[in-house]
């Protein structure tokens, strides 16, 4: 009997998937009958019902053992996308792009029109992060129309939704949503980590129903306990570069104002090693910050390592601080220096002492200044230096009235002969300080020093109104201090001032360079002043006429001898001044 089944049939199903090759043998089979009843006539009947029967159970069982295979085909597959999405998923932490990695693979795998991924804000709410939708496009925000009753309950149960068609599911037979937007398929899972609830992946389709399986949520629900995972540690890690930039930032800022502080700030370890010092502190040490980490701050300051050692020790050992420590130092690079230190404890966020922090300030130059200002109020008062405006002090003069004094010690010339010049000064020096002394303490304004006299003027360089009165007061506290002088000095010591003091109008100001200038008056009024001191005796205070008509009610004068000064056509009148009046 020849036999028409198909040669080409059997010979490539053998080269096909199981499921493939099952349906081949129904074909098989088919055909096998199909020639048997054409054969029907060879064999007897009830031959032919059995064969007949035994293949048509065949092609039955074939049948049920393809559809089995060929789920197993599918399941095996999506278990197969399962890995290679994840290890797609897992290749990256940039959270947008695992996000989006995460709905077109569930819009693949499951053939939703479209697919929302929600994570749970700060405030505890269900934000839509990412949609998508089947050609693998981001959804505007005027697509953002979902089924919050599905997503609530699935937040608040923590199990999965699925229906086949929501708008004759029972369960949402009162959502407005759901029939308001027509919705058919909808799929949604939860998304856990640890057992927390953190997000929903939600998928619908809006036209078809029943296009969600068991199979589609059994999918989903392993696909979601992945990304679940990896979308956390997306999130972890953006959060970590966020804070890392913020820190960076930070840091970079803290750096900036670390630099820009004019204090010095070093930071020691608990050994007393240098760990950080800032631009300032180097510049004020004389170092490179090279030069200054890891050494012991005791090796920096050799001259007061003992002093520094104490200190250091005490902010050790009774953890408070020390403010404002001046030490006179020498610098290996810089010499002689003036530092203020201020130590304190250095404590990290758990307020641990971990080692000290110091802040110096060179106050070298200031206090060069000050010794300067010393020196200058040893011309000018001081309440008269508190009074002058430095920015309106320029070279030129000005014409003012004022009161001119000098004081002139008598017979120094003479004395000077018998005593080596290291007496000399210092008798000279007792004696042009008391006189410096008296005058300042009447505000009046030093000009200058001429061997063994002084010159002072009043009114200048601030107005006033009392001038005359105030020098001739300084003049007799000059004669009361050389009184309580003679008191401390042997006799032959024992000199003696001759004064005068004159008033009228002078040119004050600042005479000679930006470089070099003196405050001076120079006019007729200062040379008659001269002169009238000139011809003053020892211990006598001489005053012109001038002089006393600004002070006749308030002191006590007898008239002299009017004075013939050189360069004078006549006689100078003059007044000497013997007390105040009481």
């Amino acid at each position: 009997m020849s036999s028409p089944v198909d040669d080409d049939l059997l010979n490539s199903s053998s080269s096909l998937p199981l499921d493939k090759q099952i349906l081949r043998l129904c074909e098989l089979a088919d055909q096998i009958r199909e020639v048997l009843q054409k054969s029907a006539s060879q064999l007897d009947s009830t031959t032919l019902a059995e064969v007949l029967d035994d293949l048509t159970q065949l092609v039955g069982a074939l049948n049920r053992i393809g559809r089995k295979i060929s789920k197993i085909e599918e399941e095996h597959h999506n278990l197969f996308s399962l890995v290679s999405i994840s290890h797609v998923i897992n290749s990256s932490l940039e959270l947008n792009e695992v996000l989006r990695i995460v709905m077109d693979t569930i819009i693949r795998l499951t053939g939703a029109e479209r697919g929302f991924l929600m994570l749970r804000d700060e405030a505890g709410n269900m934000t839509i992060q990412i949609a998508r939708n089947l050609e693998q496009e981001t959804l505007e925000t005027s697509d953002f129309a979902i089924s919050r009753s599905v997503v609530n309950q699935v937040v608040s149960r923590g199990q999965p939704v699925l229906t086949t068609n929501a708008q004759q599911d029972p369960r949402f037979d009162n959502q407005e949503s759901v029939i308001a937007l027509n919705l058919r398929s909808i799929l949604c899972v939860p998304l856990k980590v640890k057992d927390e609830l953190t997000g929903v992946i939600y998928a619908d389709n809006r036209i078809r129903t029943g296009l969600f399986t068991e199979t589609e949520l059994n999918l989903l629900t392993a696909f979601a306990n992945q990304a679940a995972v990896v979308i956390e540690n997306a999130r972890l890690f953006e959060s970590v570069r966020d804070t890392l930039a913020e820190v960076t930032e930070l840091k970079n800022l803290m750096g900036d104002v670390f630099s820009s502080i004019v204090s010095g700030v070093i930071t020691l370890d608990a050994q007393d090693r240098i760990t950080l010092a800032n631009r300032s502190a180097e510049v004020i040490l004389g170092f490179d910050e090279s030069e200054l980490l890891g050494q012991d701050i005791v090796d920096i300051f050799p001259t007061v390592s003992s002093d520094f050692t104490f200190y250091l020790a005490f902010v050790r050992k009774t953890n408070r601080q020390i403010i404002g420590r001046e030490f006179q130092l020498i610098l290996p690079k810089r010499g002689p220096v003036t530092l203020s230190f201020n130590l304190a404890p250095l404590k990290d966020a758990d307020q641990n002492t971990r080692g000290i922090a110091i802040v110096l300030d060179d106050l070298t130059e200031k206090r060069k200044l000050e010794a300067q200002r010393r020196l200058f109020e040893r011309m000018v008062s001081p309440a008269v230096i508190e009074q002058i405006n430095t920015n309106e002090l320029k070279l030129g003069g000005t014409r003012t009235q004022i009161t001119t004094l000098f004081a002139d010690i008598r017979g120094f010339t003479g004395f000077s002969e018998h005593f080596d010049p290291e007496q000399l000064v210092s008798v000279l020096n007792c004696y042009l300080g008391a006189a410096t002394e008296a005058i300042l303490a009447h505000q009046g304004t030093i000009d200058k020093f001429i061997g063994d006299a002084v010159m002072a003027f009043f009114n200048a360089p601030i107005p006033q109104t009392d001038h005359a009165l105030r020098a001739v007061n300084a003049a007799l506290a000059i004669r009361e201090a050389i009184i309580a002088v003679h008191e401390k000095m042997p006799p032959e010591f024992r000199l003696s001032f001759g004064i005068g003091i004159h008033y009228g109008e002078a040119v004050l100001g600042l005479i000679g360079t930006e470089k070099r200038m003196d405050y001076t008056a120079i006019g007729d009024s200062v040379n008659t002043a001269k002169r009238i001191q000139e011809n003053a005796a020892a211990g006598q205070i001489l005053i012109s006429a001038k002089v006393f008509q600004q002070v006749n009610h308030q002191v006590k004068v007898r008239p002299v001898v009017p004075v013939q000064a050189k360069g004078k056509s006549q006689p100078i009148l003059v007044y000497e001044l013997l007390a105040m009046k009481k």
